[in-house]
């Protein structure tokens, strides 16, 4: 009778275990994908729309069978933008056994990243680290524009205007000492046309609280061009509001997701019109960008919706879409599957035509990890009615 009941002890032991743990299989047999981003500080509404974006994919997944009968798995841990915490965050989720990863949010956090991934020859699809350092077709790939491509692109459309007659007058104002934002900066002056004359000014973290200095250099420019962060711009556009010119565009690349919710009810207060470069309508009315735009601000709300979010749901489902394929084409992968094979098998699939649509672009194919997809003009604010 003792041995009966020990056995039985033993049994609702392991039971209760399991119980605590959600379900014994669940924590052994998954697909780890691995993220580090900014959960906290001042960046933390694009790792808070990525981590939300990316976990609403895993569970569409899994709810429809996952990958192959195995449920995928997210591991978010918080870097809060600071590339001294990647060495950590990083090791932590090796231990946990990642497979593959969604790289870091933000560039010089994922530039770090890089370095330990490359040597472990762990693959990534990063949704919004857009330096041009990140990807190298080796193991690390973007679903966002490169900065490069950004500046560039944002140029061409600069160039287009003058063409036309609409441009007027040039001004740019960028950080520095920021890489995504003079990386950009960069390729959009060495793709500007020559005979365009511009005003530069630009700030760093020594002078970023007030840009007195820079709005009265810029007062009489018709077009802005920022390729800064959300926050900085922000703080230019309400400290500027009435000395730029009430005609004059802001224009801006994807640092300027986030702007809506940082201007608040400023917004109304701002007379000039307000756009940027993007490869996600977060407005869109018909098509996958709409079906993600339903989903998630029914889960989540309006806060955090931008195209970091909408390309972290768009980097799950790709890779799933990848290693279906593989499997189909008769490779293994399941939860054994070490991260240096299977970084060998996706690199095959993105290097070979592997092609994609979803949010945030339609046919998308990856050359040497940058992502060739086509991008759209959005209008954040209208000029204010004369």
């Amino acid at each position: 009778m003792k041995r009966i009941l020990a056995l039985v002890l033993a049994v609702l032991m392991i039971a209760g275990c399991c119980a605590a743990l959600s379900s014994c299989s669940k924590t052994t047999k998954t697909i780890k994908i691995g993220l580090s981003g900014p959960l906290t500080g001042g960046a933390a509404v694009y790792g808070q729309a990525v981590k939300n974006a990316a976990q609403m994919a895993v569970d569409e997944i899994n709810a429809a069978g996952g990958l192959n009968g195995i449920p995928l798995e997210l591991k978010a841990l918080d870097d809060v933008h600071d590339s001294s915490k990647i060495a950590t965050n990083y090791a932590e989720l090796m231990d946990w056994g990642m497979q593959v990863s969604l790289g870091c949010v933000t560039s010089a956090p994922c530039l770090e990243f890089l370095k330990y991934a490359k040597d472990d020859s762990v693959f990534f699809l990063t949704p919004s680290a857009s330096n041009d350092g990140v990807p190298n077709g080796e193991n690390s790939y973007q679903m966002c524009f490169a900065d490069g491509n950004q500046g560039k692109v944002a140029a061409d459309y600069v160039n287009s205007l003058y063409t036309a007659g609409n441009l007027g007058k040039l001004g740019i104002f960028y950080k520095s000492d920021d890489n995504y934002s003079k990386g950009i900066y960069d390729q959009f002056v060495a793709n500007l046309n020559s005979a365009i004359d511009e005003k530069v000014m630009s700030f760093t973290d020594a002078n970023a609280t007030d840009f007195t200095t820079q709005i009265g250099a810029l007062a009489e420019c018709d077009f802005i061009f920022m390729p800064i962060y959300y926050e900085p711009a922000a703080q230019f556009m309400i400290q500027g509001k009435d000395t730029i010119r009430d005609t004059a565009v802001y224009y801006g690349c994807d640092g300027f997701d986030g702007l809506e919710g940082q201007l608040g009810d400023d917004m109304d207060e701002i007379d000039q019109a307000i756009s940027m470069l993007s490869h996600f309508n977060s407005k869109a009315t018909e098509g996958k960008a709409k079906e993600f735009i339903d989903k998630y601000t029914a889960k989540h709300g309006t806060d955090t919706l931008n195209q970091f979010g909408a390309a972290a749901y768009d980097c799950i489902y790709a890779l799933h879409k990848a290693m279906t394929e593989l499997i189909a084409e008769g490779k293994e992968i399941d939860h054994k599957t070490d991260a240096a094979d299977l970084c060998e098998m996706l690199k095959g699939k993105f290097n070979g035509g592997f092609t994609y649509s979803g949010a945030t672009g339609s046919n998308m194919k990856w050359e040497g990890g940058f992502v060739n997809k086509g991008a759209i003009a959005y209008e954040i604010k209208a000029r204010a009615a004369a």
